[in-house]
C-alpha cells in the first residue's frame, strides 16, 4: 500500500513539474515580441494623425506581426473589431443558408454576393492592419488588398439594393445602366483610394482622405439611390419590416463616414488614445453595424418582396451580376497590380537616393 501511495504521489509532482514547465516551453516556441515604438520611430507614411505610441517595429518575422494579433499595440482594437464582424457574418450565412437556396434558387445570388462581399471586406481589412506593418512594400501590397475589399463590398450593396429594393417607377429608369454604372464606380473608389494611399508618401494627409472619400461617396449615393427612393414612401408602406433596417444601415454608414474622416476622439485627447478610443476603432464598429442591418435588410426583402423583384428582373439577370462581379474584381486586380508597380518604383528610388 505504500508503495503504491508513494507512486502516486510521484506521478502527482511529476505532473506538477510538468505545469510548470507550460509557461517556458510558450515562451521558448513563441519568439521574442519586440515592444512597441513611438511614431518617430516608424516611417511618417505608417503614422495616424494624433497616434503617438503603439507601433509596431518594422522588418520583423511574419510569425511575429502573425501572433502580435494577441499583443498590445495601436492596431489591436482595429484588427478584433473585424476579425469579430467576420466570425459574426460567417454565423449569420450558416444560418441563412438552413432557409435559403443558395446554390439552386438565382434569385438569392444577390444576397449571396453581398455575404461573400462583407467576408471578403472583413479579411481585407484584418489582414491589412494585422501585416501591414512588417514592411513600406507590405503596407502598399495589404491596404491595396484592403481597398479591393472595399470595392467589391461597394458593387455588393449596389446589386441587393438594385435587385431587391428598387420600386417599379426607378427601374424603369434604370434598368440596363443601373449595375455598370455601378461596377464603374465601385473600379473608380478603388483607384481613388490607391491613389490616395500611394501619394500618401510624399503628400498631406487631407490629400488622401480627399481621393479616398469622394470616389467612395458618389459610389455610395449611386448605390443606396434605391433605399432612399423607396424609403422617401415610408408613410405607404408602413408594415414593410425592412424599411428600419435600410433606415438602420444609412444612418451607421453615416455616422462611420463622419469617424473615418474626421479623428475627432484623438484630435480632442492627443495620446490618450493609442491603444482604444481611436476614430478608426469606431468606424470599423459602425460599418460593422451598417452591413449587419443590409444583411439582414437585403433578407427581408429577398422573402417579402420576392413577387416584385422577379416580376422586375428575367430569370438570367442574376447570373449576368454574378458575371459584372467577376469583372469588378478583376478590373480591381488590375488596378491593384499598376499602383503596386508605382509604389514599388517610388520606394527603391527612395532607397537608391539615400
Amino acid at each position: 500500500m505504500a508503495t503504491i501511495v508513494m507512486e502516486r504521489i510521484g506521478r502527482v509532482f511529476i505532473s506538477l513539474q510538468q505545469i510548470r514547465e507550460v509557461p517556458r516551453m510558450l515562451t521558448e516556441a513563441a519568439p521574442s515580441m519586440p515592444g512597441t515604438v513611438r511614431d518617430s520611430e516608424v516611417p511618417s507614411y505608417f503614422r495616424e494623425r494624433y497616434i503617438c505610441t503603439g507601433y509596431r517595429p518594422l522588418n520583423q518575422s511574419w510569425r511575429y506581426y502573425f501572433l502580435s494579433l494577441f499583443q498590445r499595440h495601436n492596431e489591436t482594437i482595429n484588427i478584433w473589431t473585424h476579425l469579430l464582424a467576420f466570425l459574426i457574418i460567417l454565423v449569420k450565412l450558416r444560418q441563412l443558408s438552413e432557409t435559403v437556396d443558395f446554390l439552386n434558387d438565382p434569385h438569392s445570388w444577390p444576397l449571396l454576393i453581398l455575404i461573400l462581399s462583407s467576408l471578403t471586406y472583413s479579411a481585407c481589412s484584418v489582414t491589412a492592419h494585422l501585416l501591414g506593418s512588417k514592411s513600406e512594400l507590405c503596407h502598399y501590397v495589404f491596404f491595396f488588398l484592403d481597398y479591393v475589399g472595399v470595392a467589391q463590398y461597394q458593387y455588393g450593396s449596389a446589386v441587393v439594393h438594385f435587385y431587391y429594393a428598387v420600386d417599379e417607377g426607378l427601374h424603369r429608369h434604370v434598368h440596363g445602366i443601373f449595375m455598370p454604372v455601378a461596377s464603374i464606380l465601385s473600379c473608380l473608389s478603388c483607384l481613388g483610394c490607391c491613389t490616395g494611399k500611394y501619394c500618401n508618401h510624399t503628400l498631406p494627409t487631407w490629400v488622401r482622405k480627399v481621393c479616398q472619400v469622394v470616389p467612395s461617396g458618389l459610389t455610395y449615393m449611386w448605390d443606396i439611390s434605391p433605399v432612399v427612393k423607396r424609403l422617401m414612401s415610408w408613410s405607404t408602406a408602413s408594415n414593410d419590416p425592412a424599411l428600419i433596417y435600410h433606415l438602420g444601415q444609412m444612418a451607421f454608414f453615416l455616422s462611420c463616414t463622419f469617424f473615418f474622416t474626421c479623428p475627432l476622439l484623438e484630435r480632442c485627447f492627443p495620446g490618450r488614445c493609442d491603444f482604444v478610443g481611436q476614430s478608426h476603432q469606431l468606424f470599423h464598429v459602425l460599418l460593422s453595424c451598417c452591413t449587419l442591418c443590409q444583411i439582414h435588410a437585403s433578407y427581408l426583402d429577398y422573402v417579402v418582396r420576392r413577387k416584385l423583384y422577379s416580376h422586375l428582373h428575367r430569370s438570367d439577370e442574376a447570373v449576368l451580376f454574378v458575371g459584372l462581379y467577376v469583372v469588378t474584381l478583376v478590373v480591381c486586380a488590375l488596378i491593384v497590380a499598376f499602383m503596386l508597380r508605382k509604389a514599388k518604383q517610388m520606394l527603391d528610388f527612395t532607397a537608391k537616393s539615400k
